[in-house]
C-alpha cells in the first residue's frame, strides 16, 4: 500500500496544464478548449492522467517526459463577461485502480465571454428590417459589378444605358450594378428590441455579427458611448467585447 501510494503521488506530480481561449466564445454555446498537458519530471513518465475542468473532462493515457500532448475539452458559459477560469483538477487511478489520487494545477487563463446570439430581423441598407436577406444581397450603387437589367426610368447616367438591348425594345434599358461599399449603421442598444438588458445584448451580438460578416461597416450606440463603424474582424470582436462588458461595472 506504501508503495502504490508513493507511485501514485508521483505519478501526478510535475504535470504542467495550458489552455486557450478561442477569440469567440458565447454564453450557451458548447465551445471547445484546447488542452495541453506536459509532464515536467525529470525521468518517471506518466499514466492514465484524466484533466477535470468545470465538470468536463478529457484523458491522457501516457504523458512521457518533456513530450506535450494535445486534447480538448468540451465547455458551455453560463453567463457572459470577464471569465477567470478555476483550477483544473489532474487525477489518476494508477497504479492500481483502487484509489483515485488528484491535485489541483492553476490556470492562468483570462478571457471574454460574448453574449448569446439571439436571432432577430436584420437591417437593410435603406435603413429597414427585413429577414436577413438584404444584408447578404448587394446593394444597388453606379460602380460595382452587374447585378440585373431593367427598364429607364430617367435618373440613371447615360453611361449605364445598354445600347444594344434598348434597341430591341420599345424602352430603354439600363445596367443596375452593385455598390461598391454598404451603408454603415450604427446600432443603438436602447433600441434593440429585447425585453431587458440582457435580451437586447444578445440581439445586438447577433447584428453585428450578421451585419459585419456581410461586409457592411457597423458601430455601436451604448449609452452616450459611440463606436463608430468599421468592417474588419478586429473591429468586429471589440463590438462584442464592449456588448459583453457592458453594465458588468
Amino acid at each position: 500500500m506504501a508503495v502504490t501510494g508513493v507511485l501514485g503521488w508521483l505519478n501526478i506530480r510535475g504535470i504542467a496544464l495550458s489552455v486557450r481561449l478561442p477569440d469567440e466564445v458565447y454564453a450557451g454555446t458548447e465551445t471547445l478548449l484546447p488542452v495541453v498537458a506536459e509532464n515536467g519530471k525529470r525521468f518517471l513518465p506518466s499514466f492514465l492522467i484524466r484533466v477535470t475542468l468545470l465538470g468536463n473532462s478529457t484523458s491522457f493515457t501516457l504523458l512521457e517526459r518533456n513530450r506535450p500532448q494535445n486534447a480538448a475539452l468540451l465547455l458551455s458559459f453560463r453567463e457572459r463577461g470577464p471569465l477567470k477560469l478555476p483550477d483544473a483538477m489532474v487525477s489518476s487511478p494508477f497504479p492500481v485502480n483502487f484509489f483515485v489520487r488528484a491535485a489541483a494545477v492553476h490556470l492562468p487563463v483570462e478571457g471574454i465571454i460574448f453574449p448569446a446570439p439571439r436571432s432577430i430581423p436584420v437591417p437593410a441598407s435603406g435603413g429597414k428590417p427585413d429577414a436577413g436577406e438584404a444584408v447578404s444581397a448587394a446593394a444597388s450603387g453606379y460602380d460595382g459589378e452587374l447585378a440585373k437589367i431593367s427598364d429607364y426610368r430617367g435618373g440613371e447616367p447615360l453611361k449605364l444605358i445598354h445600347w444594344r438591348l434598348s434597341a430591341k425594345h420599345e424602352v430603354f434599358k439600363v445596367k443596375e450594378l452593385t455598390a461598391t461599399a454598404a451603408e454603415p449603421l450604427v446600432i443603438d442598444l436602447d433600441a434593440v428590441p429585447g425585453r431587458d438588458l440582457e435580451e437586447r445584448l444578445s440581439c445586438g451580438t447577433f447584428l453585428v455579427n450578421r451585419l459585419a460578416r456581410a461586409g457592411r461597416p457597423v458601430g455601436l450606440k451604448l449609452g452616450e458611448r459611440v463606436v463608430p463603424p468599421g468592417t474588419t474582424r478586429t473591429h468586429r470582436l471589440k463590438l462584442l467585447t464592449e456588448l459583453a462588458l457592458y453594465g458588468k461595472g
